[in-house]
């Protein structure tokens, strides 16, 4: 089928048109969102494009493609797509407004976060598209810059109740087009392909002949275009074609180079100069071409050929035909034609130029590698880190001074590095390391090979670098060498048993050696109280971890301060038994995060403040943010092990979900070398076997989690889940002895939560009036803390005593409130519990579950908990990363769901647990 009025090569696509179709009518009626049109060159994909843009009738669309020349310069595709709404950039909030504006250097200022870019980059379109559906088109998107291809497919992924919609054409659907809806173009059709092949043959011909041709282009509408442009009259009446099976986007690509170098010498260049400029800049293109003394006639052959028009704009046949000219002539050509378009490029565009200017270079040209390193400075400051990366990477090969060449050689490492480009960056070290000696240098060179090692895995692969580079540092600058020390000493603690375990003392000696801070910052403090933990003992350092604590809690930070230590510090509180500091640090980092766009640091975020809202009884609050984890990951490919959704599941209790996400994260963690996630793993298993009465398996996971010897507050919590299962199976030594340690952890603590924990685990040993006052004193204690499961727990373990004791009365009352509290959180295995021993003391409960939160996506869980908090709609979008119009479809759903009306109604429901008066539970 030929749509009228549409090109021949839509031949066959009856099915993709009206796919296109059916989904141009969703993102009409507000349900936005993504394709990706994959097929090698030309399969079809941007006739389907055009077919799209031709019958969007009543949107606004934005075309836009990656062009391989310009795969290195900073928001080059993002800024075709974003230029026609740069009017409406008032409409965004604040920070977004500022982010791209430096992204596309409107204004100066510090470089944008690549996530808080991407938002705005949605935001902007959002807005556009409440004035008129809005739909992007996105050729060639492999060959969109790094930063343009992050933040358009953020997009992509975050589109939802908005006239909105997106689509990509790619080779390969990889990266974080990942995910989306794919529409995959094969060959054509043996008949379909033999009309389209009819449809371009200017002689007739043999049946046979046509077969062969067919099967030749083995489908692909280009080459049944294009290569019966390369057989002669002899050939087409014999079927004497090529016959080798080399592959279809290479024939095709030899058979444009061919008529290419057929063409006069002056038209090839001028098709030179048009490739190696992408914008398709006329008026660029003949200025340069002057320069070169290439007349306006040199066109005509190149247009009467179909290669290229020229107009406004210059437009190639196919992107296949700019690639077969900038390889069909030699490199001393292709560097007359950049030398050309460095001259005309103007003032305007120093990056555009500098690069011309450096792909025209032979040997070392100093000049243009001083250009080069400007473009990288001006990239960074538009947030553009991996073409700072590229800009840099060049000027190191163009430079021939040693030590300039390593100096950049570094910094080039560090943007890529930064960039997520690892083993790009870790090349660049290695040329860095070849420089004149410069131990300032051989220092910083150490601490990023640390740095990655620590970005690819949270192990201890890190901590022996960190430890080599810290040393380094400590001749040039002490404090920097205490920085690198922490940076040493929070990858080992990470890597817990996993690495070295002896690292983690011999980096706390090492650093307990270095000068102290004549003032001392929060690091410092947080430095100096986990050394002296660990070379001198808890007596010794909790005064020292109190006081960084509280730096860390009170203190004004450095931005880069709170990204890189508030989870330490997080971390210290932990050990100190201190919830409140805690929840304050991971509150925090949280926010921190969510403002500054941190997307590589917030998955860690999200799962530290879920793991509080777990042990508070927030399992709703929890859900979101560990949905919220696992976006992030699946966005960036990079987070740590599955904490949040390991412990939601557990306490859920729900055994086979439990179970399977411990041993998939179990595995990850093992090959991560990530020992502190194993530990929190095992001590997650200790708790659900606990709640299910599984005292044996529950033994077994509290002892491998309490064999992790580094200093660890999740090994202290297993102790007192090995306290309880040990009691219950009757291993008395175990129990003695695993409370003796968990006294040490909390006797010089004086928290309440230290307090509630001691005395419920000693209530476990206890016996008759003692035991009773211990859990007296743990309810005391823990109801002053935000620790509600806990709470729940010990009501549960008292009624359970009191039921053992024949108090049956009193036990009822202690096992009712339990139940009701387990019921309420969601936590549904503790809950069972409770009503089995409320059963057993003489009161029947009917097996219930709260409910009332299954009846929300889990994108309306996360919506309806930031509401109830009292987050508005702008900011709701911003921590979700979703459009405000999103978050207000999403919010109505909730509460009709809910049956609730205000947000106060809906405040009390999620906190409570309880319908408001008037809202029945759901069956």
């Amino acid at each position: 089928m030929v749509l009228p009025g549409r090109p021949a090569d839509l031949l066959g696509r009856r099915a993709e048109c009206a796919l296109f179709d059916r989904w141009q009518d969703a993102v009409k009626a507000g349900r936005g969102g993504a394709l990706v049109v994959v097929g090698e060159p030309g399969i079809g994909k941007s006739a389907l494009l055009d077919h799209m843009a031709w019958t969007a009738v009543g949107f606004h669309v934005v075309r836009a493609a990656g062009v391989e020349a310009e795969a290195e310069l900073p928001f080059g595709g993002l800024h075709q797509v974003c230029a026609p709404f740069l009017a409406t950039l008032e409409h965004l909030p604040g920070p977004q407004q500022d982010a791209l504006a430096a992204a596309f250097g409107l204004r100066t200022g510090t470089a944008p976060d690549r996530l808080m870019l991407s938002l705005a980059v949605l935001g902007l379109l959002s807005e556009a598209a409440a004035r008129q559906p809005l739909i992007c088109v996105i050729d060639d998107a492999q060959w969109l810059d790094p930063g343009s291809a992050q933040a358009l497919t953020f997009v992509a992924h975050r589109v939802g109740a908005e006239p909105l919609g997106l689509v990509f054409a790619t080779r390969r659907a990889g990266g974080g087009l990942r995910g989306l809806q794919e529409v995959v173009l094969t060959g054509l059709g043996p008949g379909d392909a033999r009309a389209l092949l009819h449809s371009a043959l200017h002689v007739p011909l043999d049946e046979v002949v046509v077969e062969r041709i067919a099967a030749e282009a083995r489908g692909s509408p280009l080459a049944l275009l294009e290569l019966p442009r390369t057989m002669t009259a002899a050939g087409f009446a014999g079927g004497f074609g090529p016959t080798d099976t080399a592959a279809v986007p290479g024939r095709i690509e030899e058979s444009f180079r061919s008529r290419v170098l057929r063409l006069p010498a002056a038209t090839r260049m001028l098709l030179l100069v048009a490739a190696a400029e992408p914008t398709g800049d006329a008026a660029l293109l003949w200025r340069a071409a002057a320069r070169l003394g290439i007349g306006g006639s040199a066109a005509a052959a190149a247009e009467a050929d179909g290669l290229l028009s020229i107009g406004t704009r210059v437009v190639f046949r196919h992107p296949l035909v700019r690639s077969a000219v900038y390889q069909a002539v030699p490199p001393s050509q292709r560097r007359a034609a950049h030398r050309a378009l460095a001259d005309v490029t103007g003032p305007s565009e120093p990056d555009r130029r500098a690069w011309h200017r450096a792909q025209a270079a032979v040997g070392f040209d100093e000049e243009a590698a001083a250009e080069l390193e400007g473009s990288a400075h001006r990239a960074l400051a538009r947030g553009g880190i991996a073409a700072a990366g590229a800009f840099l990477e060049r000027s190191v090969a163009l430079t021939a001074d040693p030590a300039a060449r390593a100096e950049r050689a570094l910094r080039a490492a560090r943007a890529k590095q930064q960039a997520g480009a690892y083993d790009s960056a870790l090349g660049l070290l290695t040329l860095a390391d070849r420089g004149p000696e410069n131990e300032l240098r051989a220092a910083n060179s150490e601490l990023l090979r640390g740095q990655i090692a620590f970005a690819r895995s949270f192990g201890g692969g890190a901590a022996p670098v960190l430890l080599r580079a810290a040393r380094r540092f400590e001749s040039i600058d002490a404090s920097r060498a205490r920085d690198v020390y922490l940076q040493a000493l929070a990858a080992a603690l990470l890597a817990g048993r996993l690495g070295d375990e002896c690292r983690i003392a011999e980096i706390a000696r090492s650093a307990r050696r270095v000068p102290a801070a004549p003032v001392p910052r929060a690091s410092d403090l947080l430095l100096d109280g986990l050394t002296l933990l660990i070379v001198e003992g808890r007596g010794a350092a909790v005064p020292v971890l109190r006081r960084a604590v509280s730096a860390f809690t009170t203190e004004e930070l450095a931005p880069e301060e709170e990204l890189y230590w508030l989870w330490l510090a997080g971390h210290g509180a932990g050990l100190l038994w201190d919830d409140e500091a805690w929840r304050l640090l991971a509150t925090r980092l949280l926010r921190s995060c969510e403002v500054r766009g941190a997307i590589s640091i917030l998955p860690v975020a999200a799962a530290t403040r879920a793991g509080l809202h777990l042990l508070g009884g927030e399992l709703l609050q929890a859900a979101s943010l560990a949905e919220t984890a696992a976006d992030v990951t699946c966005m960036t490919g990079a987070g740590p092990v599955a904490y949040a959704e390991v412990g939601l599941a557990v306490f859920r209790g729900r055994d086979d979900e439990a179970l399977a996400a411990i041993r998939t994260a179990t595995r990850d963690s093992m090959a991560r070398g990530e020992g502190m996630a194993l530990t929190y793993l095992q001590w997650a298993g200790a708790v659900l076997h606990n709640g299910a009465c599984r005292y044996e398996q529950a033994l077994e996971s509290a002892r491998l989690a309490c064999s992790d010897s580094s200093i660890q507050r999740i090994r202290n919590w297993a102790l007192a889940e090995l306290v309880e299962a040990a009691v219950r199976t009757g291993h008395q030594d175990q129990a003695d002895e695993a409370l003796g340690e968990l006294c040490g952890t909390t006797g010089p603590c004086s928290s309440h939560w230290a307090a509630g924990v001691e005395a419920h685990c000693r209530a476990l040993l206890a016996v008759g009036p003692d035991a009773e006052d211990l859990y007296r004193t743990a309810l005391g204690r823990l109801e002053r803390t935000g620790l509600r499961a806990a709470v729940a727990r010990v009501h549960l373990l008292y009624g359970e005593w009191l039921r053992r004791e024949r108090r049956h009365l009193e036990a009822r009352d202690q096992l009712r409130r339990a139940h009701e509290m387990f019921v309420r959180f969601g936590m549904d295995g503790f809950a069972e519990r409770a009503r089995s021993e409320l059963s057993a003391a003489g009161e029947p409960t009917l097996r219930r579950r709260s409910r009332f939160g299954d009846q929300l996506t889990p994108q309306e869980r996360r919506v309806a908990m930031l509401a109830a908090e009292g987050a508005t709609n702008p900011e709701i979008a911003s921590r979700l990363f979703i459009s405000a119009s999103t978050v207000d479809y999403h919010l109505r759903k909730v509460f009709r769901k809910l049956k609730v009306t205000t947000r106060t109604q809906l405040a009390r429901l999620l906190r409570d647990g309880r319908p408001v008066p008037g809202v029945a539970e759901r069956p």
